[in-house]
Parts: C-alpha cells; structure tokens; sequence
C-alpha cells in the first residue's frame, strides 16, 4: 500500500528508532583516545591530536570553584575568572614598577579604610546608625582616605594598556577567548590557529606565573554589576538564590558562586593571593588541546612553558563539610513578575555515582515533547504550559529537580500534585522496555553529537578531569545502557520521599495582596 504526499507514523517511528540506534551505536564505539602526559610540577595534559581544520581548542582547568571557599571570603574564584585577563608583569602595563608601587599604596589604603567601615559596621549593630554604608555616617578620616584611595584608582588606569591579552590572542588569529566558573571548577578556553599553539603556552604560563591583579578593587565593582544584572534585575533571581540556600544546609554549595555582596566588598587583595597560591598552582590544573598539532611539539613547549611554574607549597585539601542528611520536607512560597511557576527539588548523588545513570534517564522520561511530564501535564491534563525535569551531579553531591509553570486557570498546587503523580507511576511501574531504549539513545545520540565538535571535546575533557577522571567520559555509554527499568523504579522509590523534598512556589506578584492564602498541597505519602 502506498501512501502518496504521507509519511506513516509507524515509518516515521521506526526510522527515528533506526536513526537513533545508529547514533547510539556509534556513541557506544566512539572512544576518546588522549595522550596523558604529567609535568614534573604536577601540571597534567590531556592531548587528543585530529587531523583536518588547522585550528585547536586549547584550555585548561583549574579544579576550584565555589565549593572550595568559606564565609567571608564567598565568591573569590568568581573574581579571579575576572582577574586572570588583567596581565602580567609583561603584558597590560606601561611601567611595571609604577604599578607595583600603586597597588601597593592601595592594599594599605584599604586596610585603613577597612578599620573605618568596621567601626561603622559596630556602630550599625548597636543600633546609633540605621545605614553603615551611608556617606553621611562617615567621619572626616574616612573621607579623606576614599578619596585618596579615588586618586591611586586614576594613577593606575593612566599606566594601564586595556584587554592587551586579548588583543594579542586577536591578532594573531586567535577567537573565543572566554572562561566560566561553577561551583567544582574554573575553565578558560581559546582557539588558536595551529601554527601559533606556542604563543599559547607562553601567553598562559605567563599570566599563571606572573600574573598581577591590577583593578583588583574596581573589578569588584564590575562582579557587584554583574550580579546585579543576573540576580536582582531577573523576575525570579533573588527567590532562586533564597531557594538554593534553602535547599543546601551545610555544604558549601549553599552560597552562590557569584559570592555575597558583604563578602565581595571585604575581600583583600591579600586574601585573594592566598586562594591564588593554592587553587591556582600547577598540580591543581590541567591543560586540554583537540585539533591539528603534533604531540610530542606540544609537550616539548608544556615543559619549556609550563614547567617553569613552581609547584604549590600547599596542597589544595577536599571539601570537609559535607551535606546532613534532610529530616522532613521544606517549602518557600514568593511572589515574583512571573507565571505561577513549582519547583519540586530532591537530594541525590553526585557526579558519576553508580546511580546517576538511573536517574539521568529517569529524567529523560520526563523530558522533552515527547516526555511524560508535556504529554500528560501540558497535552492531556492541560495544567502546565511547561513542565520538566533536570538531574545535577556536583562534584561531592547532587540533586534532581522538576518544575512547572502553571497554565491559564490552574493553581500550582494543582500543577504540585499533577508532578507528584507521574513521580508516582514510575515509582509502582516499571517502564516499558521501548520507551527506555528510545530515551537511553537519545541520551547517547546527544553525548556523541558533543563529542564530535572540538571545542566541545575539549571542555567535556576538562569537566570530567575536575570532577573525578577524564576516562569516566568513555565510561559514560556504557553505563546509560546498563540501565534496566528496575534500576528506573528503585531510583524513583529511593529519592523521591516527602522528607527528601524542597519545594517552591512563585505566585504571580499581583496575587500577593489577595485575601485567599494558598493551601498547602499534600505530596505521595505526606499529610496535611
């Protein structure tokens, strides 16, 4: 029979079923070779050589993010994501010794102004003065001393050669010169014509042996904008941070990594060297290049480069404090410029656990267009216009979320119970043996489409190294197929309780003035 100017849903289904298989089996095959090479200062590299485009991806990691700081020094690797492309003793200055001097009055100048704010601070605490922060609290010392420390600030930027590192990178063909932090690691990232893969080792081997933090109290304005435009100037941004809090009770993952805004303002640049002296010490980093080069080159210019690098004096410790065990569900309610929106959140594992693969699938049956969450909640039941689930596996710990947005007529405690329920399903049945190798190949389509793209390669290499081992990125296929739908329902069974769960709730802000307070729905197995 033939089906002119149609394409049967079976055929369709069948050839995305065959697609897919492909995709996965390729995904299985494909193993990511790299030549491991260690310097003697403990710096790793991790070289996977491809012949082709004349470019490479270079970068490198430092293993310290968020995690690794303490209460009043939070959001310190943020900021030096934003300090490592000030330069060097080489690059980014006019006259070097100036410079030095400069800064130099300025850390002195800070700790006396830092006296000034501390006493404003007490002053504060004792209830004589509503604002510390309010210039008209301030004596005639302190005035004279800002502005002092406003003139050093002119000085220094007249000596200064802005975004000289990038420049340079620039034009010398480079692109994509960028970095990140999150909460277990720091990556910065370029690409690099190959014929000028030694300009990178010296440009980075500099600005990691001689780097200088010049604007270093400037720049933490420029984070104080920075977490101005991602927190308070987004409908929902402060209520998520309020919620992250929440959720973490002692892990250092309870603060943000953008860091408080009390701890940005007192950090010292002293401090600030200290963190830099251990995180950022050769045997707490690894360097990643995919693309065009030859190996036994690079190494050659690792150990002329690199190895110059001192190896640290002190050896970067694990995270002590670890996350306690929750007793019984916790709940936020806010209000926000935002559709009524859930969020359901629960403590798992952390990256590369031995159950992660469960959970990532199980997370995959809820996702998508064709996951259960769209289909019944947003297709059948009609009361989300969103909904989804995501698993997030931290270095020494881990969560899995979902979430909702509520549709036009439906409350969230309609939306809560709706996400609770199809939890439910898959906590009493075990899925159907097709729906868990469609969403298993996908997951692996999908890791195998990102281990094809270079720059990809190359971070995916770096992440894995930061969070455990580089080779758990050839392990990962394997352990998605292994997953079985009983390993599914014991996963659901296992973390998805009443006492295992953190829930928010944003209402619209225009209904926080109305008279009918919000219910507090009942979840699987919990009472009112």
């Amino acid at each position: 029979m033939s089906f002119p100017n149609r394409r049967h849903p079976v055929l369709l289904w069948l050839a995305s079923v065959v697609l897919l298989n492909l995709l996965a089996a390729g995904a299985q095959a494909q193993k990511v070779e790299a030549i491991v090479h260690t310097l003697d200062n403990g710096l790793k590299l991790l070289l996977v050589p491809q012949e082709g485009d004349p470019n490479i991806s270079c970068g490198w990691v430092a293993k310290v993010g968020s995690v690794n700081e303490r209460p009043g020094v939070t959001g310190v690797a943020h900021l030096f994501e934003h300090m490592m492309f000030k330069g060097t003793h080489i690059l980014g200055t006019k006259d070097i010794d100036k410079d030095l001097e400069i800064i130099k009055q300025l850390d002195a100048l800070k700790a006396q102004i830092r006296e000034e704010d501390e006493a404003l601070i007490e002053k504060h605490r004792r209830g004589l003065i509503d604002d510390p922060k309010n210039p008209e609290a301030r004596g005639e010392k302190h005035n004279e001393l800002l502005k002092r420390f406003g003139e050093l600030l002119e000085q220094q930027r007249e000596l200064i050669v802005k975004d000289e590192f990038d420049r340079i990178y620039t034009l010398n063909g480079a692109s994509g010169l960028n970095a990140f932090t999150s909460n277990d690691l720091t990556v910065y990232m370029i690409n690099v014509p190959a014929n000028k893969l030694e300009l990178w080792f010296w440009m980075e081997s500099d600005r990691l042996s001689s780097p200088v933090f010049r604007e270093f109290y400037s720049e933490r304005d420029v984070v104080h904008e920075e977490r101005r435009l991602r927190v308070d100037s987004t409908p929902t941004g402060k209520l998520d941070e309020q919620f992250e809090t929440l959720f973490w009770q002692s892990s250092p993952y309870h603060w943000p990594v953008i860091g408080w805004p009390s701890d940005l303002e007192g950090l010292t640049r002293e401090e600030a060297l200290e963190f830099f002296d251990t995180y950022y010490a050769p045997n707490n980093l690894t360097v990643s290049l995919v693309g065009d080069f030859d190996p036994d080159q690079a190494i050659e210019w690792a150990e002329k480069y690199l190895g110059r690098i001192k190896k640290g004096k002190t050896k970067p410790q694990p995270v002590r404090t670890t996350e306690i065990k929750q007793q019984a569900e916790t709940r936020m309610t806010g209000y926000a410029d935002t559709r009524p929106t859930v969020k359901a959140r629960y403590h798992t594992v952390a990256d590369a656990h031995r159950e992660e693969p469960a959970l990532l699938v199980l997370a995959n049956l809820m996702n998508g267009t064709t996951g259960r969450l769209y289909k019944s909640l947003v297709l059948e039941q009609k009361v989300a216009t969103a909904a989804g689930a995501g698993v997030n596996g931290l270095k020494y710990d881990g969560f899995f979320e979902l979430s909702g947005i509520a549709a036009e007529g439906h409350t969230p405690e309609e939306l809560e119970q709706a996400l609770y329920k199809e939890m439910e399903v898959l906590q009493e049945q075990l899925v159907g043996d097709r729906e868990l190798q469609k969403v298993k190949n996908q997951q692996l389509a999908d890791d195998f489409r990102r281990l094809r793209s270079k720059d990809s390669l190359m971070i995916q290499l770096l992440i894995y190294e930061a969070l455990g081992s580089w080779k758990n990125i050839n392990r990962f296929s394997e352990r998605i197929q292994a997953v079985t739908p009983e390993d599914v329902r014991a996963a659901a069974r296992k973390y998805f309780k009443p006492e295992n769960r953190n829930v928010a709730v944003y209402y619209t802000k225009e209904s926080a003035g109305s008279q009918e307070r919000p219910g507090r729905p009942v979840g699987p197995g919990g009472q009112q």
